[in-house]
């Protein structure tokens, strides 16, 4: 289970999420910060994700974690990995672009695959085998096309997605006086 968390903790920060690795939930935070918080209207508030993103100063109170004593967690496998996508799909759009970008690279191999197809075909007539490049190409090109429009259609969304949150861009600490 801690290996998990880990795993799950170094794959937020790689995609760009500002997180406190192996952290709990509880918290004590001032009026300021909590009206911080409550600022931000989403259902699906990931607070581990959130808390980070508010701006305010913290202090990280470390303590040894004991053994359960009695029964067994609650928490189990299927909980985990529905909090990691919560995590991942409401702060990074990175899986969204990995499509984009599987789809580049399978469009860039396939159009090489063609150019190989009509070297081998020019000028090595008796090595090709007759119709397989013909079956397979036009499937190896249309899927990397189909897989790159998903990609971008996924980058369009991934920005409606982050707009529709409605996050505030930025939280107001104090307001001076003005003296003129």
């Amino acid at each position: 289970k801690r290996m998990s968390a880990r795993t799950f903790y170094r794959l937020l920060s790689a995609m760009g999420v500002q997180v406190v690795h192996n952290h709990a939930d509880f918290r004590l935070m001032s009026r300021a910060a909590l009206a911080a918080l409550l600022g931000h209207r989403e259902v699906n508030l990931y607070l581990r994700g959130i808390i980070p993103t508010i701006g305010f100063s913290t202090i990280l109170v470390p303590y040894d974690r004991k053994a359960r004593a009695l029964g067994e967690s609650k928490y189990t496998f299927r909980k985990m990995t529905r909090l990691a996508l919560d995590g991942i799909t409401s702060f990074s759009t990175v899986p969204l672009r990995m499509i984009a970008i599987l789809g580049f690279v399978i469009s860039m191999l396939s159009t090489l695959a063609v150019a190989y197809v009509l070297v081998a075909r020019i000028f090595y007539p008796e090595r090709t085998v007759a119709g397989w490049a013909s079956t397979l190409l036009p499937l190896v090109m249309l899927a990397g096309a189909q897989i790159l429009s998903i990609g971008v259609l996924g980058e369009y969304i991934g920005k409606i997605y982050l707009e529709v949150k409605r996050r505030p861009r930025y939280i107001v600490d104090r307001v001076t006086e003005d003296k003129t």
